[in-house]
């Protein structure tokens, strides 16, 4: 890991001291002011407009009071044992007041002052330092560059945002967890506007001695806290916060996540924003999906899923019911089903009698179902429908896609909607959207859906997006494969390029498939090889500095008898000197010519702090171009990695397209789940390159053309 990522220290007793900063008994305000506006300022107005009841020391060297409390001249005045401090003062005096609070065993601090590892060397130093002090002493530090915490359960906010802590009461609550504390403020203003219970909010700023993995661990022991609702740029901790997704799936919590960084544009932001180097979007997502968050695309997003998720009762894993008023409504719902991939389970006259007796003759079976505006003549038509698709199984969950327009039409609607859910008690998730954004619903029936437990959209494409968000969540497979250990004896050492003759020799023997080959260092060697192999043959220039070796023109396919290989033997090596004149191979490597057939690609990588992921996909000439590959964990189960190969754009060419057989996928797979075992068992490998792999019809199974390893340090 670079140094420059910052990893927090360990806390030994983590618990404990995060109960110190966020479940503080006593707060030290150092830079208190009596001007409006000031940070110093607002936190105490925070604390005293929520009715904290703790201890409050202010510090201001220059103020004797401030509205009538008073002030201390330093952090050496307070008494032993403050459990937190916030920092409302200026960068440069930050070190020495962090280093005065250890001192006086202060138990946390919040450090709202920026400039630091954003800010270049000198301040990267400085919070260093800053992190050093926390590992020493035991303090628990937020921030630098944060905007602090709001707990919600106690009403304590140490921000200088204002902020009214609406309390949690025995609400569950969602937990919010940001790298900014801007889009903290955000989403906290977005899901208090739709009355949800939050119970705390954090941002931790540039993290020097504590990260979102501290804090998640946290929000997963506390009972309060049903769904964590993070925003991060940049795991420091990438191990520990995909043990605390595992755990949280385990306990029944719900991670949602929102992390910027596809863009080469946004990680170039986010190393100034934050000081964080973003790493491997595509990486990163795979591994923090295996282990069990689900991944927002927007901000909107964000709390929309959020919201869902705390106030339904399960997240909903089979097909989606929608109920609609409108044909066209209908097919644009179908059409972005359909983009989206959120399973409409068909159903019709004869699948579904319940449904058919509850309708009227002219209104259709079907998904979406259109009820037309028979609902304003017949209002009881709306609880006969909802009961209905309650009682099918095939819908995980029901939308209700209405039409508002006024007052008047929605207490027509409102009421039997109401009264199913009420009376009928469904187990199942139901989601009210309307189709007209604005139109006067009025709070009252808004507040009466929220309350029993049926989320308001003002927009149905919103509420079907995050419905599939979460969908796919519940369908996603979490079996774990076959990870048995396959390690690689007689492994080259670490920090070195393997030449592609010495990787087969390891990985063949590991059961990977290769062509029959030889290795050999004259061309008497090579002709003697080719007669045992069976012509034609394929010779290739070996050495570690020769990853690319057609590039060198050292590779001579299609030598058909002794007199080619040697006219070939000649050839290759006038090739690689003319390439590069000082390169001394290894010698050759002599292959049977294998069989035409379907280029892919197939790799491993054991990113240093991600660990093992594999790709696997379609390769050939307009393999860079196409991009059309798959990441994959490297624990899945055979039947999770066909799944997975028949995402791949181009699939249609494994099953078989315009009459050429079928290829044998069930071989891929095996490969694929050999490269995880492999890597899983060993840690010093940093790549394997298999590219081509040339996949036959089925049963004719698969062979790896040509084969390149890097082992760790040359990744570190």
């Amino acid at each position: 890991m670079s140094a420059d990522t910052l990893a927090p220290p360990a806390l030994a007793t983590r618990a404990a001291s995060l109960d110190r900063l966020l479940r503080p008994r006593s707060v030290a305000i150092v830079g208190a002011s009596e001007k409006p506006g000031a940070l110093g300022n607002s936190v105490l107005s925070n604390l005293v407009r929520n009715g904290f009841s703790g201890d409050i020391h202010l510090i201001n060297p220059k103020r004797a009071e401030i509205e009538g409390r008073p002030c201390l001249p330093s952090v050496e005045a307070l008494p032993d044992g403050v459990d937190c401090a916030v920092l409302a003062i200026p960068r440069a005096a930050v070190l020495d007041t962090v280093r005065a609070l250890a001192g006086r065993g202060v138990g946390s601090a919040i450090i709202f002052s920026a400039g630091f590892a954003e800010g270049g060397e000198g301040g990267l130093a400085e919070q260093r330092a800053i992190g050093q002090v926390s590992a020493d002493s035991g303090m628990v530090i937020e921030g630098p560059n944060c905007l602090g915490m709001t707990n919600f359960i106690d009403r304590v906010p140490l921000t200088f945002v204002e902020t009214d802590a609406t309390p949690l009461g025995a609400r569950d609550g969602i937990g919010v967890v940001s790298q900014s504390g801007a889009m903290a403020c955000v989403l906290c203003t977005t899901l208090a506007s739709r009355d949800l219970g939050l119970s705390f909010s954090i941002s931790t700023g540039n993290e020097a001695a504590s990260g979102v993995e501290d804090y998640v661990e946290y929000l997963l022991d506390d009972s309060a806290t049903k769904v964590i609702a993070m925003i991060v740029e940049q795991f420091r901790n990438p191990q520990r916060f995909m043990a605390a997704a595992r755990r949280a799936r385990a306990l029944g919590k719900t991670i949602v996540l929102l992390h910027p960084g596809k863009s080469s544009a946004a990680r170039e932001s986010a190393a100034t924003h934050t000081g964080a180097m973003a790493g491997d979007y595509q990486l990163m997502r795979v591994k923090v999906e295996r282990a069990g968050a689900i991944f927002a695309e927007t901000l909107e997003e964000l709390g929309d899923i959020a919201e869902i998720a705390l106030r339904c009762p399960i997240i909903p894993a089979a097909g989606v019911a929608v109920l609609g008023e409108s044909g066209a409504f209908k097919a644009l719902t179908l059409d972005l089903c359909e983009g989206l991939g959120l399973d409409l389970p068909k159903i019709d006259d004869d699948n579904a009698p319940a449904l058919r007796a509850a309708l009227p003759p002219f209104v259709g079976v079907s998904n979406p179902l259109d009820l037309t505006a028979q609902g304003l003549v017949e209002p009881d038509l709306y609880y006969r429908t909802l009961a209905a698709l309650f009682d099918d199984d095939r819908f995980g969950s029901v939308l209700a896609g209405i039409i508002q327009t006024d007052p008047v039409t929605m207490a027509i609607k409102l009421p039997p909607i109401l009264r199913a859910v009420r009376e009928l008690s469904p187990a199942k998730p139901v989601i009210f959207a309307g189709l007209d954004e604005g139109a006067p619903i009025g709070t009252d029936y808004i507040d009466q859906l929220r309350a029993l437990g049926i989320p308001y959209f003002p927009s149905t494409e919103r509420a079907l997006r995050a419905l599939r968000r979460l969908n796919a969540f519940a369908l996603r497979d979490f079996a774990i494969g076959d990870v048995s250990p396959l390690p690689a004896p007689g492994l080259p050492s670490r920090n070195a390029v393997v030449p592609e003759y010495r990787a087969k020799q390891v990985l063949s023997a590991l059961g990977l498939p290769f062509p029959r080959g030889a290795f050999c260092t004259s061309s008497d060697e090579a002709v003697a090889a080719a007669a045992s192999i069976g012509f034609p043959v394929v010779i290739k220039a070996q050495s570690a500095e020769l990853s690319h070796k057609s590039d060198a023109g050292g590779v001579i396919l299609n030598l058909a008898d002794a007199d080619a290989v040697r006219a070939g033997w000649d050839r290759l090596h006038a090739n690689v000197a003319a390439y590069d004149p000082g390169m001394a191979l290894d010698g050759v490597l002599v292959e049977g010519m294998g069989e035409r057939g379907t280029e892919l690609i197939i790799g491993a990588r054991n990113d240093p702090d991600w660990g093992p992921v594999i790709l696997v996909g379609f390769g050939g000439v307009t393999a860079e171009i196409l991009q059309d590959v798959r990441l994959l964990p490297p624990d899945l189960t055979h039947e999770a990695i066909l799944r997975e190969l028949d995402l791949l754009k181009s699939a249609a060419i494994l099953r078989g397209f315009r009459g050429s057989p079928a290829l044998d996928v069930d071989a891929v797979a095996r490969l694929v789940a050999a490269l995880g075992r492999i890597l899983l068992s060993e840690p010093d490998i940093a790549e394997i390159d298999l590219n081509p792999v040339i996949i036959y019809p089925c049963g004719k199974g698969v062979i790896a053309l040509d084969a390149l390893m890097v082992t760790a340090a040359q990744h570190e």
